[in-house]
C-alpha cells in the first residue's frame, strides 16, 4: 500500500477471479480484492472500507498509518510489553491528539509544494 501513495505512487495490477485485469492505485480497491486470511489484514481491509464510506478519500493513508501502528505494537510485544499497556498508551495518545488538534504542523519554507 505504501508504494501507491504520493506523486510517485505506483499502480497495482490485480487479476480478478474471472481472469480480468484491473489496474489501480486506489487503496480501497486494492484491499477490496485482497484475500485476507490474517485477522490484522482483515481489520485493515475493514478500516479502508469504513474510511471510504465515511469520507470517500484517504483509504490508503489510514491503512498506512494503522499498519505503522501495528508494526510498532509488534516491536513492543517483542520487548515484553503487555498488550493492555500498549492499548492504554494508544488511548493516551488519542486523547492528547484530540485536545491539541492544531499547532503541531510546520510551515514549508522551501517554496516547493
Amino acid at each position: 500500500m505504501r508504494t501507491s501513495v504520493g506523486p510517485k505512487g505506483l499502480d497495482k495490477m490485480i487479476i480478478q477471479q474471472d481472469g480480468k485485469v484491473l489496474i489501480t492505485n486506489d487503496g480501497a480497491t486494492v484491499l477490496k480484492y485482497l484475500e485476507a486470511k490474517h485477522p490484522a489484514a482483515r481489520m485493515l481491509r475493514e478500516l479502508s472500507a469504513s474510511q471510504d464510506v465515511e469520507a470517500g478519500d484517504g483509504t490508503t493513508s489510514v491503512v498506512v498509518i494503522a499498519a505503522s501502528l501495528l508494526s510498532g505494537c509488534t516491536r513492543l510485544f517483542k520487548l515484553g510489553m503487555h498488550p493492555m499497556a500498549i492499548s492504554a498508551g494508544f488511548q493516551v495518545a488519542a486523547d492528547e491528539a484530540q485536545r491539541h488538534p492544531h499547532g503541531h504542523g510546520q510551515a514549508c519554507l522551501s517554496g516547493r509544494h
